[in-house]
């Protein structure tokens, strides 16, 4: 169900560049002098309303959490959470996963999360899929020495695809869960559309995976 447009979303968002940065203009520093501490920083692309981010912020307050989203209607209410229930550890990109490169210095990211992002089932939307070998370039460029990247679906094609397009690209596997709810993991922060799949009785399939040529020696 598509979310309904918010037309006041886009001055809101501009009312508040403290806490969502819509260019890279806004940055004049890197983001762990912008957060004010050298906490490692954890990436959500596609974060959508912001649940995850704000659940795992307060989970983890030596950390720091920075989610992307490009639709100002759906950020928004992550920013009407933010400002509500403020945590001093998160910030937003109110702009494309494309353009990551432009927010982001090399090594700055030392986790990047992709929860339950739009599977593009039909094979002439490959390049669109947030784990096509486009995207694993730009989130190499940017991530640390071992950074990992966790992932979360409902979407079984999808996971496979993305099992198969990270094992080409070279990268290497690990914590490969079919079914998430059933299984030993004790630490798992549920997102929204997790919540709602899960309640549905639908599989949720996760795993983690880091560039194998990072690896600290």
């Amino acid at each position: 169900m598509r979310l309904r447009h918010k037309p006041w979303a886009k001055q809101l968002i501009e009312e508040h560049p403290e806490y969502v940065i819509s260019s890279v203009s806004q940055l004049q520093t890197s983001w762990k002098e912008l957060f004010g501490n050298d906490n490692p920083v954890y990436v959500e692309v596609g974060t959508g309303k912001g649940k995850f981010l704000d659940n795992m912020s307060r989970a983890y307050p030596n950390i720091n959490f920075i989610g992307i989203e490009k639709s100002e209607s759906v950020l928004v209410m992550g920013l009407q959470r933010l400002l509500n229930e403020y945590q001093s550890n998160v910030r937003f990109i109110n702009g494309d996963v494309l353009d990551l490169l432009e927010f982001f210095q090399p090594g700055e990211v030392d986790r990047l999360f992709i929860n339950f992002t739009d599977p593009w089932p039909k094979n002439k939307h490959e390049k669109r899929r947030l784990t096509y070998n486009r995207f694993l370039s730009l989130y190499e460029k940017v991530m640390s020495d071992g950074a990992e990247i966790h992932m979360k679906t409902d979407n079984q094609g999808l996971f496979e695809y993305s099992l198969e397009s990270m094992s080409r690209y070279g990268m290497t596997l690990k914590n490969i869960s079919m079914d998430l709810h059933n299984s030993d993991k004790e630490d798992n922060i549920i997102t929204e559309y997790e919540e709602k799949f899960y309640q549905k009785g639908q599989r949720i399939f996760r795993l983690e995976s880091f560039f194998s040529s990072s690896i600290s020696s």
